[in-house]
């Protein structure tokens, strides 16, 4: 562990140097990229700074252990400097497990009705405000890219940017199949269903770099439609793109024109195209797409809402929150905390992480 904390304060030191460099700092790119490392790299190492001073500290008190004089202030000292450096090194582990580069990138996320008819759709409009919430309340913003809405409410699909500081990094465990038990508005006999409904969350990459062969692509337009399917102009202004190789579709109809919804669609092509070759590479390695975001199946599920025991169950890390009122009104962080700590403890332990 040493050698990498030392290597990692080498390198800190000399990006620091860097970053003087007149030449550096006239490349507005090359200045940006070695600022990143140098952040990333910061609380490592003035952690690590840290630690060797209260070692030294510990073991100047040691030294006096033996001087009868101070040997009582010399403990006490000796102690508390010994609790800090346990404190210290356990945040350096902390520190040290390898972060998701994504983890600062914002997301796009998907919200599907699945099992339920109608009321899986009125859940996936349920799952659409928690997370309008949970966004405001982080200072995050939103920007709907396409959606389609269910015949008695909510959506059957419906797709968001969300953009902000550490999107990824809290939302990245919420893809999969949530699960709600509860009377729905359409039942008149008073039953409890179950529905559910898929999350699919991905982080928001740098597409410059994609080439896509416009020949691979069929692109559709129409008018964009508003709530009940009610054309809002008369102008074919909604872009539907299709990816030929991998039948992939991405639809748009926020923007005003044609020609920028096509470019957000085009955008939002290429991330789930990426998407799509990483969960190729992931399945290389015995992990499927279908385990992400799973079919939808009532039997499939990462989490439960259920409304007659207001109870919020994370079944991945069997986490139960009796507050689900709070939960659907945006207060996830207890969750996203409990399977945060989770996370860590699994790569802490080179266990199998929750995603």
């Amino acid at each position: 562990m040493f050698e990498r904390l030392d290597a990692i304060e080498k390198k800190y030191h000399e990006l620091q140097n860097d970053l003087t460099n007149p030449e550096i700092i006239s490349d507005y790119n090359k200045l940006k990229t070695l600022s990143k490392e140098a952040r990333d790299l910061e609380e490592t190492v003035k952690v690590y700074e840290e630690y060797k001073a209260t070692h030294t500290k510990m073991e100047d008190a040691k030294a006096l252990l033996k001087d009868e004089e101070l040997k009582d202030l010399a403990t006490l000292e000796y102690e508390e400097n010994k609790e800090k450096l346990e404190k210290l090194t356990h945040e350096l582990e902390i520190l040290l497990v390898p972060k998701d580069e994504n983890d600062g990138k914002n997301v796009i996320m998907e919200i599907r009705g699945a099992a339920g008819g109608d009321e899986a759709n009125i859940f996936a409009g349920d799952l659409y405000r928690m997370y309008t919430y949970y966004a405001e309340k982080n200072n995050w913003k939103i920007e709907e890219i396409n959606s389609l809405e269910g015949t008695s409410g909510g959506f059957s699909q419906v797709e968001i940017i969300i953009k902000g500081e550490d999107v990824y990094k809290k939302l990245k465990y919420e893809s999969g199949s949530h699960r709600v038990q509860r009377v729905p508005v359409t039942e008149t006999q008073g039953r409890v269903h179950t529905s559910t409904a898929t999350v699919l969350v991905m982080p928001e990459i740098e597409t410059a770099n994609i080439d896509i062969k416009e020949s691979d692509i069929k692109m559709d337009v129409y008018h964009s439609s508003g709530a009940g399917g009610q054309s809002v102009n008369t102008a074919n202004s909604a872009v539907r793109l299709t990816h030929i190789p991998t039948g992939i579709v991405v639809t748009c109809q926020t923007e005003r024109s044609q020609l920028m919804n096509r470019e957000r669609a085009m955008n939002l092509l290429k991330i789930k195209i990426t998407d799509e070759i990483r969960n190729k590479e992931e399945q290389e390695l015995g992990a499927t797409r279908k385990n992400k975001i799973g079919t939808g199946d009532r039997s499939e599920k990462i989490r439960t809402y259920n409304y007659p025991q207001n109870r919020v169950t994370d079944h991945r890390i069997n986490f139960s929150i009796m507050s689900l009122d709070k939960v659907m009104d945006g207060d996830l962080e207890p969750i996203i905390e409990a399977l945060q700590t989770e996370d860590l403890r699994l790569k802490l332990a080179g266990e199998k992480e929750i995603i």
